[in-house]
């Protein structure tokens, strides 16, 4: 009976065949993840946005880190050290011989396949005479030999060989080991012990647990789990939050404290640096004993972000932690949107606490474009374009231009942009209208509709509304053309003056006519309705003669017209009589019933297309995964390179409520559709909601559109739908059918019995 056999390595050759297996499923996905990138692409990249960044302290750090690190030259001699390896015991193993062959009779006896028993039995004895002991012969080549002559001439082991590949029959199943031999020696045994103890009792369980330890520290966001806790307690503590409280509560993070975080740092030199950055900053709540707030590190942040919203200069050491401050807040900012949110649809859904109002998220959202342009928020927004200074603005706010905004600075005409900046050179000038036109301007497109409803157009109370908002990103110099090709507002004005002045000339004979008609069909009305006339006034006004002969007149002219009323009406009712026949109206009924069905087929048809559209655009954004790279903020003291991102929600602003939670728009290049969805009021009425889309980058770019709600009554459940109304005809055929079955069945047990 076969039996198992298992055997280590002696030779090592297996040993090689292990080791390169597992070498090559290391270096090649470590070559796919971990190779640098070409970074030629980049540089390139970095040359492309040079004339419009090349300000920004963002791409001045990538300029200098891509020049000074070494890291991707250590990934690339790391990588190719594992390829050496790789190949090195890849032709090692290819030159190994091969310990494990088919047995082959023919092969040893020197013989073609298929030779005849006389051909074998002559081979053998050729071979007998050369390699025989007694002839002075090998052994161990004569015992082969003897093997295969007896595996090709005697029956039973013909058929072993057949079967099992073995003329002695079916032997013991061999299983390799790839391991060598010395590894189980028992000299070794000790060292081998202390190696697998080493590894998987004391190194693997120590990476597994810090691992653990660091990951559940974190949110999916990679924010800490305590700083979550912090903004929720404090959100909830005081829903109505002003900058100020903000930017305590944003700075009082767990993110900032060495004891929490490795990359914050205290020096020694913050006891001096700090308190004369407080000075000059002036009042920011030092006095304040609440904690956090009085904690070092958390007044130590508030004052670096303070100073960089005031563009301060400080030292190079306090830089370094100002960057990493600052680097740090969107994201904080982000969570805190988050936490709001959060807050808001458990006040809306449990109630018995006050939900943040509108004003705090919305504060979030500034201060983090004031964080990322460096700017406090009662500075214009112009002071975000290269070469402008507050001393710069008295000329943008005089009468003559009166530009605050961004939008202002790009409707103006070529020739008085230019005069109005005139403190500019040619080259600063041409640098500030690349920036200019770099910035993004957002068309906003908003339709309201009930999906999955019967009536898409009618809003009922407590349905879901869906709001689909279209997006379309250009740039700020397509804007200012667009501005251009279009009249200015004095042009526009006069225009429109003329226009009607025409228009008045020309339709005063129009409107003096339809007036006449007006007029004529009045009297008309009149005297047809008007009774006919008495002789009785003729003795009552005899005194003025002239006033009764006109009555006289007016009497018969009025009978007359009533007769020829009379004679009109009696033809066109005869008219439409004969028009009017009972075949005639089947036909005009069947006609417009048909056209009336036309009409509701192709409203259906529509409905279901746009259905279906709906449907596969929801798949397809399920599974498609955009890129969260758009387009590079101008940032000239931000110290990170960022995307242009936006949010967009619903919100009552008389109510300061949010009525949709902010969608967080970071895939928007071109254009973008998204689906803001939120419950219709459970009252009838008007609603004004504003649909607000805010950048997270820029000031002075946000947009506000007015959303008008019309909720009506929703409508009354059919207690008897007619789906349900059943005629007695069809429940008897269907227990006719029934009874016939089960008689079926019966007859076809008792065929079986």
């Amino acid at each position: 009976m076969a039996g198992q056999q298992f055997q280590y390595d002696d030779s090592g050759n297996t040993f090689f065949y292990f080791l390169t297996s597992f070498v090559g499923l290391i270096v090649i996905p470590a070559t796919y993840y971990l190779w640098p990138r070409d970074q030629n692409a980049e540089q390139l990249r970095l040359k492309s946005l040079r004339r419009v960044h090349g300000r920004c302290l963002w791409y001045r750090l990538r300029l200098m880190k891509s020049q000074q690190s070494i890291v991707p030259t250590l990934k690339k001699a790391a990588l190719l050290f594992g390829w050496a390896v790789f190949l090195l015991l890849a032709y090692k193993v290819s030159k190994l011989d091969r310990e494990y062959q088919e047995y082959n009779p023919y092969e040893v006896l020197n013989l073609d396949p298929g030779a005849s028993l006389s051909e074998i039995k002559k081979q053998y004895r050729v071979l007998s005479l050369k390699y025989h002991p007694d002839k002075g012969g090998d052994e161990s080549t004569f015992m082969r030999i003897a093997k295969a002559y007896a595996a090709l001439t005697n029956e039973q082991s013909r058929q072993n060989w057949e079967i099992y590949g073995n003329p002695d029959g079916p032997g013991a199943t061999s299983f390799g080991i790839a391991l060598p031999a010395w590894i189980v020696d028992q000299k070794n045994s000790m060292l081998v012990l202390l190696v697998y103890g080493l590894a998987f009792m004391v190194i693997l369980p120590v990476v597994v647990g810090t691992w653990w330890y660091r990951s559940i520290r974190y949110s999916g966001d990679q924010i800490l789990i305590n700083t979550t806790q912090l903004f929720m307690h404090f959100m909830y503590k005081t829903p109505n939050m002003n900058m100020k409280r903000l930017a305590m509560v944003l700075t009082a993070a767990f993110e900032f404290d060495p004891r929490s975080n490795k990359e914050a740092t205290i020096r020694p030199t913050d006891n001096i640096e700090v308190p004369q950055l407080i000075r000059e900053l002036g009042n920011i709540n030092v006095k304040k004993k609440e904690p956090p707030f009085c904690y070092p590190y958390s007044l130590k942040a508030r004052v670096l972000v303070l100073a960089h919203l005031a563009r301060m200069d400080v030292s190079e050491e306090l830089e370094e932690d100002q960057r990493f401050v600052t680097r740090k807040s969107p994201a904080l900012l982000q969570e805190m949107i988050n936490v709001g949110c959060q807050l808001t649809m458990m006040a809306n859904s449990r109630g018995g606490f006050h939900a943040p109002r509108l004003v705090t998220i919305e504060n979030c959202m500034k201060l983090t474009q004031m964080i990322v342009q460096g700017l406090q928020e009662s500075k214009s927004p112009l002071l975000q374009l290269p070469h402008f200074e507050e001393e710069h603005l008295r000329y943008c706010i005089s009468k003559k231009y009166k530009v605050r905004s961004l939008q202002d600075l790009v409707s103006l005409k070529d020739s008085d942009r230019r005069s109005m900046l005139r403190f500019l050179g040619e080259e600063k000038y041409d640098e500030v209208m690349a920036v200019l036109g770099s910035f993004p301007h957002i068309n906003m497109d908003t339709k309201l509709q009930v999906l999955d409803d019967e009536d898409s157009n009618n809003i009922t109370a407590g349905s879901i509304v869906t709001v689909t908002v279209t997006l379309t990103r250009k740039r700020m110099a397509v804007f200012e053309k667009e501005q251009d090709s279009t009249p200015c507002p004095a042009e526009e004005a006069t225009a429109t003056e003329d226009a009607t002045g025409d228009s008045k000339a020309k339709t005063k004979v129009w409107q003096n006519k339809s007036k006449g008609a007006k007029k004529t069909a009045k009297s008309k009305k009149k005297k047809l309705t008007k009774k006919k006339a008495t002789p009785a006034p003729v003795k009552a006004k005899q005194a003025n003669g002239n006033v009764a002969g006109n009555e006289v007149v007016a009497a018969a002219t009025a009978k007359e017209e009533d007769d020829e009323a009379s004679d009109k009406g009696s033809e066109s009712d005869e008219g439409e009589a004969t028009k009017d026949s009972p075949s005639e109206r089947d036909e005009d009924s069947d006609k417009q019933s048909d056209t009336e069905v036309d009409e509701i087929g192709g409203d259906d048809e529509e409905e279901w297309e746009a259905l279906q559209q709906s449907i596969q655009r929801r798949e397809r954004a399920l599974l498609e995964t955009k890129s969260k790279v758009t387009h590079p903020v101008y940032s000239l003291y931000f110290a990170e390179e960022k995307h242009e991102w936006w949010w967009l929600y619903i919100a009552d602003r008389r109510e300061q409520t949010l009525v949709s939670m902010p969608y967080h728009v970071c895939t928007l290049k071109d254009t973008e559709e998204v689906e803001l969805k939120f419950p219709a009021p459970s009252k009838t009425g008007n609603y004004q909601y504003s649909v607000i889309l805010r950048s997270d980058s820029y000031l002075g770019l946000d947009q506000i559109k007015p959303l008008k709600l019309e909720v009506h009554e929703a409508k009354a459940m059919l207690d008897n739908h007619p789906q349900w109304d059943i005629p007695d005809t069809e429940e008897e055929d269907e227990e006719q059918e029934d009874s016939d079955g089960i008689e079926e069945s019966e007859e076809d047990e008792e065929d079986n019995d």
